[in-house]
């Protein structure tokens, strides 16, 4: 396990956030000067922090293609359904016929 970090989270979230407000304005090693860290460590911290968001939003996006995938299948599956169900109250309606008919026959 590596050593406890000398800043704690937020403080580390308040500097990335620091950066990013800058716009591109800005070096590492400027902002990293102005809250007392190096620009080598601000750099990790704005790259992990990246990191995390892109999972973040890929995981969300792999939830939404799930859904939407999943939702195109069960419209898929209920349009079979739908077409089957027709079919089998045509058959039936014919098969009812075919019985009434030959019931007179019988008779």
């Amino acid at each position: 396990m590596g050593r406890q970090s000398l800043y704690t989270e937020e403080f580390r979230k308040d500097a990335v956030a620091l950066y990013r407000a800058a716009d591109g304005k800005r070096t590492y090693a400027s902002v990293a000067a102005d809250v007392g860290i190096s620009g080598e460590t601000l750099r990790t911290w704005v790259r992990k922090d990246t990191s995390r968001n892109t999972r973040a939003a890929d995981h969300a996006n792999a939830g939404a293609e799930a859904e939407t995938d999943e939702l195109a299948r069960l419209r898929a599956e209920n349009a079979r359904l739908r077409g089957a169900e027709k079919e089998w109250q045509l058959e039936r309606e014919i098969l009812r016929r075919a019985a009434a008919y030959f019931a007179k026959e019988v008779k």
